[in-house]
């Protein structure tokens, strides 16, 4: 009979430690915690994302840059190039994070607007977690 064992992170095992802070910072005391490897992966990428390179002194090519492409023509070579950079980048600042898909396409007769769907599962598990941005 096989078994099929879960993967707990460490980080996981005692609910009363902080793994990490919510984005955006409105909680009670600014900072509302959260208690889980998930959702702190996830709020680190929100971060990531909203961050521009240069953004940070001692660290100038973290961020996601995704701010460059604002009021800009969009073209399908430019959004494989948004896709080749986001993996790119995701790959290096979040060796833990394996992408499962990447789709970026635009949104031209709402509201010319980019879209980004990631879609993840971070590392010895089998939960796949969707992100859109």
């Amino acid at each position: 009979m096989p078994i099929n064992p879960q993967y707990i992170d460490p980080l996981n095992l005692n609910p009363n430690i902080a793994v990490g802070v919510n984005i955006p910072f409105n909680g009670p005391s600014v900072f509302t915690s959260n208690y889980t490897t998930q959702e702190a992966i996830k709020n680190n990428l929100i971060n990531f994302f909203l961050t521009e390179p240069g953004e940070i002194p001692l660290n100038p090519t973290f961020g996601g840059g995704l701010r460059s492409f604002l009021f800009q023509q969009i073209s399908d070579g430019d959004l494989s190039n948004l896709k080749t950079d986001v993996n790119n980048k995701l790959s290096t600042y979040f060796p833990s994070v394996n992408v499962i898909s990447l789709d970026v396409f635009e949104t031209q007769n709402v509201s010319n607007s980019l879209t980004v769907n990631l879609k993840y599962s971070y590392q010895n598990t089998s939960n796949n977690i969707l992100f859109n941005f």
